[in-house]
C-alpha cells in the first residue's frame, strides 16, 4: 500500500515523508522534486514560464503516474489537492494523510524559502490564510487520517501515522 501526504506548504510533508519511508522501508518521492527533475527546471521557473495552470498540468500527470506505483510514500505539493483528478488518484491508490498545521507554523517554516512562488508577495501571511481557507475542506475530504504537526517532533508524527496506518491494513 502507498501512503500519500497532503497538506499546506510548511506542514512537514517532506521531512515526515522521508522518515516515514525509512521506518516502513518504502520508497520516498516528493512530487515537486519529480516535476523539477522531469522539466529540467525549478518550480519558480515553471510558474514564470507556464503559469500556475501549466505547473498544475505537470503535477497532475506526475501524480497520476506515481499513483500507479506500489510501496511508496509520496509527499505532494500543497496545491495538488485542488484538482479533482489528483484527489481521485490519491484516494484510489493509497492511504491519504493530511498533515495539518497553523498559518503561524507555516510562516516560520517557509520564511527563508525562495522556492515557493505563491509566497513571493508583500503579504505571505494573507496568502497562506487564503490558501488554507480554500484548500482545508479539500484536504479533509480526501484524507483517511488528519494529523496535526504544530510544535511536534517529526518522529512523533511518524509514530502516529504508522500506528493508524497499521490498524488500517
Amino acid at each position: 500500500m502507498n501512503i500519500f501526504l497532503v497538506g499546506p506548504m510548511g506542514a512537514g510533508k517532506s521531512t515526515i515523508g522521508r522518515l516515514l519511508s525509512q521506518e516502513l522501508k518504502l520508497t520516498y518521492i516528493d512530487s515537486d522534486r519529480e516535476i523539477e527533475d522531469r522539466a529540467g527546471a525549478d518550480i519558480p521557473w515553471i510558474f514564470d514560464v507556464e503559469g500556475e495552470d501549466g505547473f498544475r498540468d505537470r503535477e497532475e500527470a506526475v501524480i497520476r503516474e506515481l499513483c500507479e506505483r506500489n510501496d511508496i510514500v509520496l509527499a505532494t505539493g500543497g496545491g495538488a489537492i485542488q484538482r479533482e483528478a489528483n484527489r481521485t488518484s490519491l484516494q484510489a491508490s493509497g492511504y491519504v494523510v493530511y498533515l495539518c498545521t497553523s498559518v503561524e507554523q507555516q510562516l516560520e517554516r517557509t520564511a527563508r524559502d525562495k522556492n515557493r512562488p505563491l509566497l513571493q508577495t508583500e503579504d505571505p501571511e494573507q496568502v497562506l490564510r487564503d490558501l488554507l481557507e480554500r484548500r482545508d475542506p479539500l484536504y479533509r475530504d480526501a484524507c483517511d487520517l488528519l494529523v496535526r504537526t504544530d510544535k511536534r517532533h517529526p518522529r512523533s508524527v511518524v509514530t502516529e501515522i504508522i500506528r493508524n496506518y497499521q490498524q488500517r491494513i
